[in-house]
């Protein structure tokens, strides 16, 4: 799955490398940020193509009718598999017309040893800021009637790299292709949307082991520390 992402870049970057014009409003980059607190990550959707938005980690569907229910809901829709986003009642009515861009520079995902578990910090290769493919939705506070959008990540099975890293799960997050974001966005049909559904190539990804302080255990984890290697060369295509 994706539940940890990095997301600590300027303003300008995003602007540069997405061609979009970044929401005037306040901008927390993360060096590491956990969905189940929720954040506002800059994020590109369909329907604002030349603007990349504050919008919160946590699919909120539309037809949710409590905070009760929203709290249950939210906390499954963090991120959507791939294999099931046109069956699924939170993701079907957005897999077609509601697609997002997730704008990131990394991810982290922990390794299984037993009782042990080692954190790692993916990326791309040429270290470029690159999106998840998500899907987005807006909900109507029943209280207070603001318009709040929200977006999931969506998953697909691990690649090689992965495999070995995300040893348990199996999964990874939907990165798209550089330059392709767009097409993404514009995909309106199912058997379009299914073109992107697959892993990506783990030949274009490096990784390498970072410190337990990502877990936010010992402290603060959005701090630039929290991405560096400890005491290893970064994993180059194959950890082994």
């Amino acid at each position: 799955m994706c539940y940890t992402a990095a997301s600590n870049l300027k303003k300008k970057e995003i602007e540069t490398r997405f061609q979009v014009q970044m929401e005037d409003a306040e901008y927390t980059p993360y060096y590491s940020v956990s969905a189940f607190l929720y954040p506002k990550l800059p994020v590109i959707c369909s329907d604002h193509q030349d603007q990349a938005l504050l919008i919160r980690w946590g699919l909120i569907p539309h037809w949710v009718k409590s905070h009760d229910q929203l709290k249950d809901i939210r906390m499954q829709t963090l991120n959507a598999k791939c294999e099931t986003i046109f069956e699924k009642p939170s993701f079907r009515t957005l897999a077609s017309r509601k697609k997002c861009c997730v704008i990131v520079n990394g991810f982290f995902e922990w390794q299984t040893n037993g009782k042990a578990k080692q954190p790692y910090f993916i990326y791309l290769k040429n270290h470029e800021p690159f999106a998840f493919g998500g899907l987005w939705d807006e909900w109507a506070d029943i209280e207070t009637g603001e318009i709040i959008r929200t977006f999931s990540v969506i998953t697909t099975p691990a690649n090689p790299m992965m495999e070995k890293i995300h040893n348990v799960k199996l999964r990874m997050p939907l990165i798209l292709e550089p330059g392709k974001e767009r097409d993404w966005l514009n995909a309106v049909d199912r058997e379009t949307t299914q073109q992107f559904l697959h892993p990506f190539p783990e030949q274009l990804m490096d990784a390498h082991k970072v410190s337990k302080l990502v877990s936010g255990r010992s402290g603060d984890p959005n701090v630039p520390e929290v991405q560096e290697p400890v005491a290893e060369e970064p994993v180059q295509g194959s950890l082994f």
